[in-house]
């Protein structure tokens, strides 16, 4: 049976005023894949992300000039020269199993994400103590000052920094969590969840939204004004276009740039682009076996790369929504630069790429190209870039899957005949790729982001970044970075795009950046 025939068979057994006031308390949202990871520090995956935000909360937020804001906390106070943070607590915060959040729930929380996430990790090498000293107080007690850390601490990207109990964050940070007990304004409904269908989240009459504010990105006061939030998990794009069309669905995260127009047409739907940084896309190799553990061949391959092939097969022709000439850093933000551009933009000669990936001892060794098959965009880069390695001489395996076994599958570092990988061509927010801070191009081997890369001198220079004094040497910095990022190629940049979500003209709230879920209500 198709959703969209199930979901109104499903509606037509209620009489139409108690349906009418059911929905009013209930939004419907599709969401661009299910979430086969709950855990939000376990996966980069943006869709565990905004799960955990449902869920969990941050102790600082961030509104949308990218400044950080308090969030959990009273309080935040800086000591010593900068060499130590005291952060207080709000008194009115509350976990969803009817527990206070405490200070030492904080510690060991955060403690558990900086084992796994980049800017955490930057945060932990700075710090030479993390403690509570008391129920609502939490030190940081650093070697060096680090003026970032309300950024890292309030980040929106992943991996997010989620306060959860501690007898849950005491869990190692390499194993996954086996509850989900937030402090966030909806609680997981373990209950109802149908793994590959729907994901419910309960509203948590125990939240308390921060007083005073404007609501902006995740800080400020978030109001929960829906009793439930269900994810309807719909892989087909026609399906999901029917529902959000007839009022089945409210929100569909990711709509297909084909089926746009027909979205126009419909009066009861609008469309918006959220996050004004766009999506930008990449090639991610995996550095670990052959053929992209020599640099030799990823050097080569960047000229094979023509990034308008890749952004028109995932957002049309239409040059205004999408761009190339994109490099490491987010195009139009403070360290975006064009050093060394020409790698990508110079012109393309495939002869020449072929020959340069055999003078660097290509012995044809199959390249596996994971490409998640419920994800249209997705698959789309996935195809291109079958096409681009074969027309540079590389032997292809193009492989098949959904988007959750492929986010599962992309932490296995075993070879390619033991179940693993050559390439992902997946994407992030602008934002998350603006700065050195949580940037995916880390050179930290087997404790770098899947594809492990090792790059001493991308690390050295990060390091450089945060310990920078101003913009005019961060800019500086950034402008290194990316000439020994075509060195190493931790990645291979193929464009940005602007991603729209459509939804039913009655609701109104709706924050910019990812898919938030307070503050949203329904028109009367």
């Amino acid at each position: 049976m198709r959703r969209r025939t199930f979901l109104g068979a499903a509606s037509a057994l209620a009489a139409p005023s108690l349906v009418k006031a059911e929905a009013s308390r209930v939004l419907k949202f599709i969401p661009q894949s299910d979430v086969t990871i709950l855990d939000p520090i376990f996966t980069t995956a943006y869709v565990t992300r905004n799960h955990g935000y449902l869920v969990f909360d941050t102790l600082f937020g961030q509104d949308g000039n990218y400044r950080p804001t308090l969030q959990m906390l009273e309080a935040a106070v800086t000591e010593n020269e900068g060499r130590r943070w005291r952060l207080t607590l709000r008194s009115d915060l509350k976990f969803h199993d009817g527990t206070p959040v405490l200070a030492r729930d904080c510690v060991a929380s955060l403690k558990r994400w900086m084992k796994r996430d980049a800017f955490g990790g930057a945060l932990a090498e700075a710090t030479e103590d993390l403690s509570a000293v008391d129920d609502k107080v939490l030190v940081f007690n650093l070697r060096k000052p680090f003026p970032l850390l309300p950024d890292a601490l309030g980040k929106t990207s992943t991996l997010m920094p989620a306060i959860m109990p501690a007898r849950l964050a005491e869990t190692d940070a390499f194993k996954q969590i086996s509850e989900m007990v937030g402090s966030g304004p909806y609680r997981f409904k373990r209950d109802e969840r149908v793994v590959g269908s729907r994901v419910v989240y309960e509203r948590f009459d125990g939240y308390t939204p921060r007083p005073g504010g404007n609501p902006d990105w995740t800080s400020g006061p978030k109001v929960a004004h829906f009793d439930r939030v269900e994810w309807l998990v719909i892989p087909d794009e026609s399906t999901a276009a029917a529902a959000l069309q007839t009022g089945e669905a409210d929100w569909w995260e990711y709509p297909t740039v084909d089926l746009l127009p027909l979205l126009a047409k419909n009066p009861k739907v609008r469309t918006r682009i959220p996050d004004p940084t766009g999506s930008i896309c990449f090639a991610r190799l995996n550095h670990l076996h052959p053929p992209f553990d020599n640099p030799a061949i990823r050097r080569a391959l960047l000229g094979a790369v023509q990034q308008s092939d890749f952004m028109t097969a995932v957002a049309g022709a239409d040059r205004k929504m999408w761009r190339d000439g994109v490099g490491v850093f987010c195009p139009d933000t403070p360290m975006a630069n064009d050093a060394g551009l020409d790698v990508l933009t110079g012109r393309r000669d495939m002869d020449a790429v072929r020959g340069a990936i055999a003078a660097a001892g290509y012995r044809g060794e199959p390249a596996a190209i994971l490409s998640a098959t419920d994800f249209p965009f997705r698959k789309a880069l996935a195809e291109v870039g079958a096409d681009m390695m074969q027309k540079a001489g590389l032997k292809v395996d193009l492989q098949s899957m959904d988007w959750g076994t492929l986010v599962q599958r992309r932490e296995s570092k075993a070879p390619v005949n033991q179940g693993g990988w050559s390439m992902i061509i997946t994407n992030l927010a602008g934002v998350d790729l603006a700065t050195p801070a949580g940037h995916a191009f880390r050179g930290s081997g087997t404790h770098a982001w899947f594809g492990w890369p090792t790059s001493p001198k991308i690390e050295e220079l990060r390091t450089a970044w945060l310990d920078a004094p101003d913009l005019a040497a961060q800019r500086r910095l950034c402008i290194d970075i990316q000439k020994q990022f075509w060195i190493d190629v931790p990645h291979i940049p193929v464009g940005q795009y602007y991603q729209p979500t459509a939804f039913r003209s009655d609701l109104t709230g709706m924050q910019d950046g990812f898919a938030m879920f307070w503050n949203i209500r329904r028109l009367a």
